[in-house]
Parts: structure tokens; sequence; C-alpha cells
């Protein structure tokens, strides 16, 4: 059988994790306070490899101490951003799921880790990818760019959610 998304939605609003999410009214603000800094965490930490990328940050540095520095700070906080998500969508189902910035926020935030995680698989089958000083960067730097675009446009995108409810 299946479940169309208003159907979904509807099922999820009436669980009783959702219903107790919702009794608590302080439970969605501080939710999405500790989401909110954990874009922080992941969105800054992504910059700050991909300004290494371009040449602008730590310029003077080897990208894998800037990647043994920044990317365990674009992984690891995503397990709280999935689970602060999920507990938002249980909370409002219809808020997030049948929300377009929403559904844009989630194809953003997989391109970005698509991007984030081909910049690490070629870097570590060519260790001199992204290094500044050895052969063509455009590549490198490509990625870097593509990746901030993404990585704030997730932002944009997940700010657009409040206005589009």
């Amino acid at each position: 059988m299946a479940l169309t998304l208003n159907e979904i939605c509807v099922w999820i609003d009436q669980t009783a994790l959702s219903q107790a999410i919702q009794a608590a009214k302080w439970a969605v603000p501080t939710v999405q306070t500790i989401h909110i800094l954990a874009i922080a965490v992941v969105a800054s930490s992504a910059l700050m490899v991909d300004l290494r990328l371009v040449g602008v940050f730590w310029a003077s540095r080897p990208i894998k101490d800037v990647m043994a520095r920044f990317l365990p700070l674009v992984w690891w906080p995503l397990l709280i951003l999935l689970a602060t998500g999920a507990i938002m969508i249980i909370a409002e189902p219809a808020r997030s799921l049948k929300n377009p910035a929403f559904q844009l926020k989630m194809l953003l935030l997989i391109a970005a880790l698509i991007v984030t995680g081909l910049f690490q698989f070629l870097q570590r089958r060519n260790a001199a990818f992204g290094d500044l000083r050895s052969g063509p960067r455009a590549a490198a730097a490509s990625l870097a760019i593509v990746s901030m675009l993404l990585w704030s446009s997730i932002i944009f995108a997940g700010r657009w959610i409040a206005y589009f409810a």
C-alpha cells in the first residue's frame, strides 16, 4: 500500500513521540538551536578546507594537515544534524516534509556530501591533489568553489523553511 505524503505526515503527527515533542514547548526551540550550532560547525569546517584548496587559508600547510584538522568536524556533527533534524521532522512533519525549501535543502545536502566525499576520495587516490605546490589545481579549486556554494545554499534553504510553512 502506497501512502501519500499527506498521509505520512498525518501518521507521524499522531504518534506518541510527535505528540510528546509538541507538548513540551521548549523542545523544538532547543533542538533547533542545537541544529543551528551543528550546521555552523559543519559549514565553517568545510569552509576552512575549501579556502585552503583555493589558497586563501593556511596555504603554507599541507592539505593533509588541514583535512585532518577540519574534516572530522564536517562528518561527526552530521550525526547531531541527523538526530536534531529527525526530531524536528517528527515534531512538525508537514512543515518539513511538504516544504519546498526543506526538500531543496535535502537535495543540496546530498550534493554537498557527495562533493566532500569526492574530494576525500581524490585526495586519498593522489596525495598531491589539492596541494598548492604541485601541478594543476583547477579541479581542487573547482570542487572547493562548488562546496562553498552548496554549504551556503544549505544554510539559506534551511532558513527559508520558516517562510514556506
